[in-house]
């Protein structure tokens, strides 16, 4: 079953946000990946009907662009990168700051310009040793492209951007500017950000729940931090529809080389929302294109 992206706007209940909803403005976090859904964030939360009842959950965070624009009392939110939550849980925390964050950009920014790519590769290999969040920090917006990719190792390994003045005062004030947002749309909410493997995630799941799923895409992401394949596309579709409350699941329908075959035969208790987008990050150029971006919806949960 599939539908047209049709907007449907309800005020968010007193005390509490509630799906569908507009987005004034969609506001970016500071961790920039491949697939982040930056402009996809009002086709998403207006696509959903959801009374905010319990806990929106995310067993694929990434970016944690849906999440961070929704602000929801209370999130679960996982991804299997640790650095990725790590870094989210430091700023909730108050372990870094926004302060904290423009003295080392503003820091090791200075010795980029000064020693070039050299520098990044030090930052690289010294995080590869002993992760720290600012060095993630750092090499996520220094990389290729904004590509974030690891090796079997569990290693960051994206090249660097080739641009030494990248961390001019501006782009360090922007990066302050996200890092300080998060800070702020986190404090004094239930969030818990976890570790953990999507099937863990869904498993503590509970009524009144959300679940949105933003898996890498087959063929596309695979290399963002661990693998992705098809049975496991499959499998989770199967587990999002048993789940005991309502999903959206973020796909892909087709692009000017091929269709996505998830797709061809979904369900008849799903419905699917289709919605053009152009990625302009990812590491070789046919993944930098134009593509039909789908949200698979539980049926009882869309509008």
């Amino acid at each position: 079953m599939e539908e047209r992206q049709q907007v449907l706007f309800l005020e968010p209940t007193s005390g509490r946000v509630s799906l569908p909803m507009k987005v004034d403005k969609v506001r970016i976090p500071p961790v920039k990946c491949q697939g982040i859904k930056t402009r996809l964030v009002q086709f998403i939360l207006s696509s959903v009907r959801w009374d905010g009842e319990g806990r929106w959950v995310e067993p694929f965070l990434g970016s944690g662009v849906v999440a961070f624009n929704l602000a929801p009392e209370r999130a679960l939110l996982a991804d299997t990168n640790v650095h990725i939550i790590r870094l989210y849980q430091d700023i909730a925390t108050g372990r870094i700051t926004p302060e904290m964050v423009r003295e080392f950009l503003e820091q090791e920014g200075n010795l980029l310009l000064t020693k070039g790519e050299e520098h990044y590769y030090e930052v690289r290999e010294r995080f590869n040793k002993e992760p720290s969040s600012l060095d993630f920090l750092f090499l996520s917006r220094a990389g290729f492209n904004g590509v974030m990719r690891f090796n079997r190792q569990g290693e960051f390994n994206v090249p660097f951007c080739r641009k030494p003045e990248r961390f001019r005062q501006a782009y360090i004030t922007k990066i302050v500017n996200q890092v300080a947002w998060v800070a702020e749309v986190t404090h004094g909410k239930d969030w818990t950000f976890k570790v953990a493997d999507w099937r863990e995630t869904l498993a503590e799941v509970r009524a009144g729940d959300f679940v949105y799923a933003d898996p890498p895409y087959a063929g596309r992401h695979t290399d963002y931090y661990n693998g992705w394949t098809d049975k496991e596309a499959i499998e989770l579709l199967d587990r999002l529809r048993s789940l005991p409350c309502g999903f959206a699941l973020s796909s892909w329908k087709r692009n000017k080389y091929r269709s996505n075959p998830h797709l061809a035969n979904t369900p008849s208790d799903v419905v699917v929302k289709t919605f053009p987008h152009f990625y302009h990050v990812g590491s070789r150029e046919e993944f930098r294109n134009e593509i039909e971006e789908a949200l698979v919806v539980s049926k009882d949960y869309t509008c």
